[in-house]
């Protein structure tokens, strides 16, 4: 009898663990083989366009390591730099860690279904929902901070379930750590903190808080955080003077309430939000998930933070792997009852069927000519995060073309001057972008490295050039003309594919009229 009794316990703890079936079919199993496809998926398309507008920057300022930079802390950067020292320029190399970020965030969202009681099912349907998210499929696909994020806050989230399971407050310590490094990845891990904390105070889980481990988890997560924080006070945050420029200048797209909550359709796909809805209801409102509850409460803090001070469409993104679990494990139940074991295989294939028709326009999957024709028949275009001009492609694709053409029009013109003017030429970038073009191809064409006024370019200043010859990119005619005697046209610089801005003309500009870099140079910085 006891043999037996055991028997049908460990029989009941795989049935909840679905593990029934062998250990291929099991729930971790189904999870691991979609991480995997996953992961294949991004390797296999890292080529396919090229580095983006925000990649040359990060890769420029990951040969200028700090505590902080004007935009952004430090752990891109970083991530930048560490690429290449272990793995090179390739394009495979600079977007390997995206491509792991993305793999282990549908790891992640396993492991959250798991936690919130999900068997196979749940795990491997949240799983497949992060898996093929637009906006989760666009973050893996480019090396930023986005990539980072979702597995910051979800980490947060999964420890924080745990300690609600099992009282074991040590785990504040953990909670602290992951959120520190959270902080040097993007500031936006204070809102969710925040919102975390906010919604434990609002549930009767806020007696979790009341213990020398929370607090020594604060005092991780400052700690690992301070660097950071004390580089922007040393610069006086230059990140919230530049916040201030963007909204002075109107560069994002201004949404509604409403606009803003359908985009969050677009960004987790439309035919998967039913599952994230579900979640939300669930973690609010349902019995199983009344311990939960924080979670739900720290998701409508997020959002309603974000409402408030206009933040851009895609900061809840990373929340969204909870509410996909949470969602997951309600479906899984829900659909448990007598008769709707059709509607598993049935629903899985909708939600397949529309993120493979949405995939090609979230992450670089067709060549630009097959895009546009399948974008034309099918009606379908990214959502607009800014008021800048594109190409035919939209902006988060053409960002990704004209860099090498520029960077080899640019070492014609620079090789075409006397060797004297050479000598003392400064290449001037008027964005990041075309300053990292030149940074990352130029070495290559034998051109020494970019100045710029643009975001942290700035701080490196003018590299002891005077401005007596400067190769100047993206200005207009009539602006050098103010500073410069002599103002001559060299080259027409303009991919097909690039943004509208990056259509310019080169000019090599001479004799500077009474004015050196150096002395100038303050009045040259632009953050916005």
């Amino acid at each position: 009898m006891v043999e037996a009794a055991s028997g049908q316990a460990e029989r009941a703890v795989a049935e909840r663990d679905g593990r029934v079936g062998g250990v291929w079919a099991s729930g971790s199993a189904v999870v691991g083989l979609i991480a995997a496809g996953t992961l294949a998926l991004h390797l296999a398309t890292a080529g396919l366009y090229g580095l983006f507008i925000d990649e040359l920057y990060f890769l420029a300022c990951g040969q200028h390591l700090a505590w902080g930079y004007v935009d952004m802390p430090p752990l891109t950067a970083a991530q930048a730099w560490l690429a290449r020292a272990a793995f090179g320029d390739s394009m495979l190399a600079i977007r390997l860690f995206p491509a792991l970020a993305g793999a282990g965030l549908v790891l992640l969202a396993g492991a959250l279904a798991r936690a919130l009681g999900g068997r196979r099912f749940a795990q491997g349907l949240a799983a497949f929902a992060v898996a093929t998210a637009p906006g989760d499929l666009l973050a893996a696909s480019y090396l930023s901070m986005n990539s980072i994020e979702p597995l910051l806050w979800m980490g947060c989230a999964l420890v924080l379930i745990r300690i609600i399971r099992t009282g074991n407050t040590r785990l504040w310590l953990v909670f602290g750590l992951l959120a520190g490094i959270g902080l040097e990845n993007k500031d936006t891990m204070l809102l969710f903190g925040f919102a975390l904390v906010a919604g434990l105070l609002l549930t009767p889980e806020r007696r979790l808080m009341a213990n020398r481990w929370f607090v020594a988890g604060g005092a991780v997560a400052f700690l690992i955080f301070l660097p950071n924080l004390g580089w922007m006070i040393g610069h006086h945050f230059p990140h919230l003077e530049m916040l201030a420029n963007i909204r002075r200048s109107g560069r994002n797209v201004a949404l509604s309430p409403l606009q803003f909550m359908a985009q969050q359709l677009v960004f987790t796909g439309p035919l998967a939000a039913p599952i994230w809805l579900a979640g939300l209801w669930r973690l609010l409102a349902g019995r199983g998930a009344r311990p939960y509850r924080a979670l739900g409460l720290a998701y409508v803090v997020t959002i309603g933070v974000l409402l408030a001070v206009h933040g851009r469409v895609y900061y809840p993104l990373p929340a969204y792997a909870l509410l996909f679990a949470a969602g997951a494990v309600a479906l899984e139940t829900w659909l448990a009852r007598p008769g709707w074991g059709w509607a598993k295989p049935a629903y899985t294939g909708a939600v397949a069927l529309a993120a493979a028709a949405l995939a090609p326009v979230a992450m670089p999957l067709l060549p630009p000519e097959a895009y546009l024709r399948y974008t034309r028949a099918l009606h379908l275009s990214p959502p607009q995060i800014e008021h800048r001009q594109a190409s035919a492609l939209p902006q988060l694709f053409a960002d990704r073309f004209g860099w090498p053409e520029m960077a080899q029009a640019v070492a014609k013109a620079y090789f075409a001057l006397p060797p004297d003017e050479r000598a003392r030429c400064a290449i001037f970038g008027n964005d990041y972008g075309e300053a990292g073009a030149i940074d990352f191809y130029g070495p290559a064409l034998g051109l020494p490295k970019a100045i710029s006024g643009h975001l942290t370019y700035w701080y490196w200043g003018p590299r002891g050039y005077t401005g007596a010859v400067m190769l100047v990119l993206g200005d207009r005619r009539e602006v050098l003309e103010r500073e410069f005697e002599d103002v001559q046209a060299v080259a027409e610089i303009g991919q097909r594919y690039a943004m509208a801005q990056e259509h310019f003309t080169l000019f090599v500009c001479r004799k500077p009229k009474g004015w050196m870099l150096a002395t100038i140079w303050p009045r040259l910085k632009s953050w916005d």
